[in-house]
C-alpha cells in the first residue's frame, strides 16, 4: 500500500508532529511504502519513509501566511494527484485528500470561541482577515470535496463540531485519539524526578505544585490562569508553566504586576517535561480551544488530576472531583475556585490513580491499532467497497 502524509511544517514541540511520528513508524512496520509530503520537516527523524518537499515560493509582504499556506495546499495537492497513492492522509487543510485528521480542530469553531473574547473591533478584524478568510475557504472546500472519505477526529469535541459546522456524516468522523506512551509517563516520576527537581527550581518539597504545559498562550489560558492564581485561597502553592510563546516576556511581567513573582514560575520550552509531570500535584490548562491536548495525556498518564476547559477535547476524560475538573475558560472566578483542588489534592493517592486508570488504555499501539484499521476499512483505498 502507497501511503502519502501532509504536514507543512515540523515544530519539535508541536502535538500534531508527534502523531505524525508515530503514524510513519507504524505504518512502516505494517510494510507501508510511506511518503511524507512537507514543505520543511528539518530536526525530525527521517527514518523509514521517503520525504518529497512542496516549497513553491510566495509573498511574506503580500501574502503573508495566507499565501504561504495556499501555496504549500496547492503545491501538494499536485504531489497527490501524481503520485499514484492508495490512501493520502492529509493534516492540513487541502482539498482532496482521502483522509484529513483534524488536529488542529476545527477554524470555523476556534474562531466562534475567540470572537467571545475580543470586543466589536476586534471581532470586525477576525472577520476581515484575508488568513481567516481563507482558512475557512479552505477547510469547506476540503469537507465537501468528493475525495474525502473519512476524518479523524482526535475527541468527541471535534466530531461534533465537523457536524455542525459542516455537515459531514457521522460515519464518515473517526474519533481516535493521539495516544501516549504509558511507559515513559507515569505516576513513578514522582519517585524519580520531584525532589531534585523542586529542589533546583527553589520550590519546597511540601507545598502544591500546579504544571501548565502549551505553547501559544493567548489561546492557552495562560492570561487567565495568572489572573486565577493571584485569587486563589492557597497562597503558598506554585504554578510551572512550561512552554515557548512570543507573550514570554510580558507574562513575566504581568505575573510580577499581580504579585505572583515567587509563585509562577516560567521555564520556556523544553523537550523533556517528565520531571516538571514527576515533580507536580496536579495539571491546569485553562485553554480556550484545544482539541485534544497531549499534554493533558500525558498528565493523566503520570497520575495527575487535571483542570481544563469546556473549551478541551480532553474533558471527556474527566470525571469532576475524582480526578479533575471542567470549567469556563472565561470564568476566571470559577477557574480560581477550582484552582483550589488540585493543590487540595497533593499527597493524596486516590485522585492519582483515577487519573492514570483514564490514560491506561490510551496507548500509542491502540492509537496504532486504530490507525491502521481506519486504513483496512472498505472503501477508504481507491476501488475497494
Amino acid at each position: 500500500m502507497k501511503i502519502a502524509i501532509v504536514r507543512q511544517r515540523y515544530n519539535p514541540f508541536g502535538g500534531a508532529e508527534r502523531f505524525v511520528e508515530r503514524a510513519l513508524g507504524a505504518l512502516a512496520a505494517e510494510g507501508a511504502e510511506v511518503t511524507l509530503i512537507t514543505r520543511n520537516w528539518e530536526g525530525a527523524p527521517r527514518e523509514g519513509f521517503r520525504q518529497v518537499t512542496c516549497d513553491p515560493p510566495y509573498s511574506r509582504l503580500f501574502g503573508g501566511r495566507a499565501a504561504r499556506d495556499r501555496s504549500f495546499a496547492a503545491s501538494a495537492a499536485v504531489e497527490m494527484a501524481r503520485g499514484g497513492y492508495d490512501i493520502t492522509q492529509s493534516h492540513e487543510r487541502v482539498p482532496g485528500c482521502t483522509i484529513f485528521r483534524a488536529g488542529d480542530g476545527v477554524h470555523a469553531a476556534w474562531l466562534e470561541r475567540r470572537a467571545a473574547t475580543l470586543g466589536p473591533f476586534g471581532r470586525i478584524g477576525q472577520g476581515l482577515s484575508g488568513y481567516h478568510r481563507y482558512v475557512l475557504d479552505a477547510e469547506r472546500a476540503m469537507f465537501a470535496h468528493p475525495a474525502l472519505k473519512a476524518v479523524i477526529c482526535n475527541s468527541r469535541m471535534v466530531a461534533d463540531e465537523i457536524g455542525r459546522f459542516y455537515g459531514v456524516d457521522r460515519d464518515r468522523l473517526e474519533v481516535i485519539y493521539n495516544g501516549v506512551d504509558t511507559a515513559a509517563f507515569h505516576p513513578g516520576l514522582a519517585d524519580e524526578f520531584r525532589a531534585a527537581t523542586r529542589s533546583a527550581a527553589g520550590i519546597p518539597a511540601d507545598v502544591p505544585l500546579l504544571l501548565f504545559v502549551g505553547s501559544g498562550f493567548a489561546r492557552k489560558g495562560v492570561p487567565q490562569l495568572l489572573q486565577a492564581a493571584a485569587r486563589m485561597h492557597r497562597r503558598d502553592a506554585r504554578i510551572v508553566i512550561v512552554g515557548a510563546d512570543r507573550q514570554l516576556a510580558a507574562m513575566r511581567r504581568r505575573a510580577a504586576r499581580l504579585g505572583l513573582g515567587e509563585r509562577v514560575h516560567f521555564t520556556g520550552p523544553l523537550k523533556d517535561v517528565r520531571p516538571w509531570y514527576g515533580a507536580a500535584d496536579g495539571f491546569v490548562l485553562p485553554t480556550l480551544y484545544d482539541p485534544c491536548p497531549n499534554a493533558a495525556l500525558e498528565a493523566l498518564a503520570c497520575g495527575l488530576p487535571v483542570l481544563t476547559t469546556t473549551g478541551c477535547g480532553a474533558q471527556e476524560w474527566i470525571c469532576p472531583g475524582e480526578n479533575g475538573w471542567v470549567v469556563d475558560a472565561l470564568d476566571v472566578g470559577s477557574l480560581a475556585a477550582r484552582l483550589d483542588d488540585p493543590a487540595g489534592f497533593a499527597g493524596e493517592g486516590g485522585p492519582r490513580r483515577a487519573a492514570r486508570t483514564v490514560a491506561e488504555p490510551l496507548t500509542l499501539a491502540a492509537m496504532a491499532e486504530r490507525l491502521l484499521a481506519l486504513y483496512r476499512r472498505p472503501g477508504i483505498v481507491a476501488g475497494t467497497v
